[in-house]
């Protein structure tokens, strides 16, 4: 039941994100948005540092000097991942008219939430794997430690549910089927999540590299889509705000629960 909570929490963040559209009355202003997105940035940053690499690494003391090599590795691994999800899936981002990944006759709404969709697998890879961790004994894993990830997950799903149910809502979609969209974009997080776990027994040996291919792939996320976001249009300190404000609670709810 504890594991199944924290596996949980992700998705229930990105649930209430996607609420807010039920009560929205007009649409999102860009600077709202740029904040949103710069602190969802802030925390993917600090969780990736403080609750997966950090802890990678420290699962390799054994190997000296070259305890850096499965976090180095497994991180480069998730950035791989990624770039070949973005290459494969046909998906759209937010605030964006061009379609990436093959090409399809999808709507946009749908690609709006398959772009949301592939990044929100590594998010629950690395719940699954810290959660995995726990259930196998790592000394490196409490169970504080991995209710702080699942936590700071679910913060920074809160701006992001929002957000994607957004531009439904502004097509002309129902406020329900926004909602849902929303909603749903946030599904693939707990089986993502449930799988490593059920896979812990196999998943112990290579338990560091998995925690930093959690990482690369939540970097890549940032990089190539928050970050860019949150800066477009007019120019502005607000997204660079918005990542301080994140990244500083996600440290402090890392390190106070940890």
């Amino acid at each position: 039941m504890v594991i199944f909570l924290g596996l949980i929490i992700p998705f229930i963040g990105t649930t209430a994100g996607a609420a807010c559209v039920l009560f929205m009355r007009n649409e999102l202003k860009p600077q709202i948005q740029k904040a949103l997105l710069g602190f969802a940035a802030g925390v993917m940053v600090a969780a990736s540092v403080w609750s997966l690499l950090i802890p990678a690494m420290e699962m390799s003391d054994h190997m000296g000097k070259f305890a850096f090599v499965p976090a180095a590795i497994g991180f480069l691994l998730g950035i791989a991942f990624l770039l070949i999800l973005d290459q494969v899936i046909p998906h759209m981002h937010i605030g964006s008219d061009e379609t990436e990944g093959p090409r399809c006759s999808l709507k946009k709404s749908t690609m709006l939430v398959l772009a949301v969709t592939i990044h929100n697998i590594p998010e629950g890879i690395s719940s699954g794997a810290v959660f995995a961790g726990l259930i196998t004994g790592n000394t490196n894993v409490t169970l504080a430690g991995a209710f702080s990830l699942a936590i700071g997950i679910a913060i920074q799903n809160l701006p992001e549910g929002f957000i994607v149910s957004l531009p439904i809502r502004s097509e002309g979609g129902s406020r329900g089927r926004a909602f849902l969209h929303g909603m749903f974009s946030g599904v693939v997080e707990p089986i993502a999540g449930g799988i490593t776990v059920l896979l812990a027994s196999y998943v112990t040996p290579i338990l560091p590299y998995l925690l930093a291919f959690a990482a690369g792939a939540m970097i890549y996320v940032v990089v190539e889509e928050l970050v860019p976001e949150s800066a477009e249009g007019d120019h502005s300190n607000i997204g660079t705000i918005g990542f301080s404000v994140g990244f500083v609670l996600m440290m402090i709810l890392d390190v106070a629960l940890g």
